[in-house]
């Protein structure tokens, strides 16, 4: 539930400005604080949406596991590949903050096209969802309108600084149509947390919290 609705997020925030990156990079340097928001709520939706994924391939695979493994496994690459561009826009960020708009563009101009190990493995950006689509049909998880709703996250541009166009749009609407529905059902079939559940909960929060900031300092 909560993947979707940030991938959502951070497509529309960064809606007004033009797609391709030297607009993007004149947008940080313009509107920092809400590239910044666009961007990170962004990699935060697609770092949550390997545990949908994983839970997705998993009741897919009572019906059709293979279908299930492949799903899952060119969806995962193709999230690590998102999560992979999203360090590069860090760096192209930060780099327009101490160097300028002009000398960043100029950086990620050159080597935009440099090659690493996710060249070879781009296609998993786009395709997994279309076979994930596919076999959650298939597995029954999914109905029709649902199973072409999810498979519309295949439109979804990929690459570095890449902005917002219409299908980006048109893909994380359809990832929500597809996937918070079930996430929904999911949680009604979970049992209620107990008393002993919520105790615990409590500090293991606080003592994660304090792990983020000690994060920060290393």
């Amino acid at each position: 539930m909560l993947g979707p609705a940030l991938l959502l997020a951070g497509t529309l925030l960064r809606s007004p400005f033009n797609f391709f990156f030297p607009d993007q990079l004149r947008a940080v340097a313009e509107h920092p604080g809400l590239m910044t928001a666009a961007y990170t709520t962004f990699l935060a939706g697609n770092v949550v949406m390997w545990a949908a994924v994983a839970l997705l391939a998993q009741r897919i695979g009572e019906k059709r596991p293979r279908w299930a493994a492949w799903a899952g496994v060119l969806v995962t690459v193709g999230l690590f590949e998102r999560t992979f561009h999203a360090g590069v826009d860090h760096a192209a960020f930060s780099a327009t903050r101490h160097l300028g708009v002009e000398a960043a563009t100029e950086l990620v101009a050159k080597g935009y096209g440099d090659l690493h190990l996710f060249s070879f493995l781009s296609f998993t950006i786009m395709f997994g969802w279309f076979v994930l689509a596919i076999a959650a049909y298939l597995g029954g998880e999914l109905g029709k309108v649902r199973s072409v709703a999810l498979a519309t996250m295949g439109l979804l541009p990929l690459g570095v600084l890449k902005g917002t166009e219409v299908v980006s749009v048109v893909g994380t609407v359809g990832l929500c149509v597809a996937l918070v529905p079930l996430g929904i059902r999911v949680l009604a079939e979970q049992p209620k947390p107990t008393r002993r559940q919520v105790l615990t909960a409590v500090p293991v929060a606080v003592g994660l919290g304090a792990l983020a900031v000690l994060s920060t300092m290393g």
